[in-house]
């Protein structure tokens, strides 16, 4: 039996708390991320999810919830996809799609997490094709060697390897932390 939607809110905010905190949350938290207002609730659906082979639960613990392998398995993201990518264009909107799926294991921050489809083969050189879907973090402070995608003053976007302040012309949207590529 599938979990509900209230259930899969309450797995959600499990992995999400893990992949933000490194730990598993409190019931505290669980209720305030999927917006309850009695721990009592979060306490019946962890229950349910237990019945269900999803999560386990160590009562003595505080942060007494884990996350069974039948839960990550096969889950994936939503995360917005903010355009088409064509080295020295601007971002142009999508027509058919506002979110797309990642694997969730390509996804340490949910709220920051975007994506964009690569246009065009100006990025062969770096092994990045037309159609792939490069998936990115906000961060507006880059570390040395990371990919960053960043905008112009006049609007094109551009995809360079971060060599400090002085090798970048723009404004930094974020990280490059995968790539999603279909074979067809």
């Amino acid at each position: 039996m599938l979990p509900t939607r209230r259930q899969k809110a309450v797995l959600q905010a499990i992995q999400d708390h893990l992949a933000e905190t490194g730990q598993t949350p409190t019931l505290v938290e669980i209720a305030r991320r999927c917006g309850l207002s009695s721990v009592a609730t979060v306490h019946r659906h962890l229950a349910l999810l237990q019945e269900r082979g999803l999560v386990r639960r160590r009562r003595s613990r505080r942060r007494g919830v884990e996350l069974k392998a039948a839960a990550q398995t096969g889950l994936a993201v939503p995360v917005p996809l903010l355009g088409r990518f064509a080295s020295g264009k601007p971002i142009t909107g999508e027509d058919d799609e506002r979110t797309v799926a990642v694997p969730r294991d390509m996804v340490r921050r949910p709220a920051e997490t975007f994506a964009v489809r690569v246009l065009g083969s100006a990025l062969d050189a770096e092994q990045i094709l037309d159609g792939d879907l490069l998936v990115a973090e906000r961060r507006d402070r880059p570390d040395l060697g990371n990919l960053v995608l960043a905008i112009r003053e006049d609007g094109s976007a551009w995809l360079r390897t971060f060599e400090g302040e002085r090798g970048g012309r723009g404004r930094i949207q974020g990280i490059v932390t995968g790539l999603l590529r279909r074979y067809e």
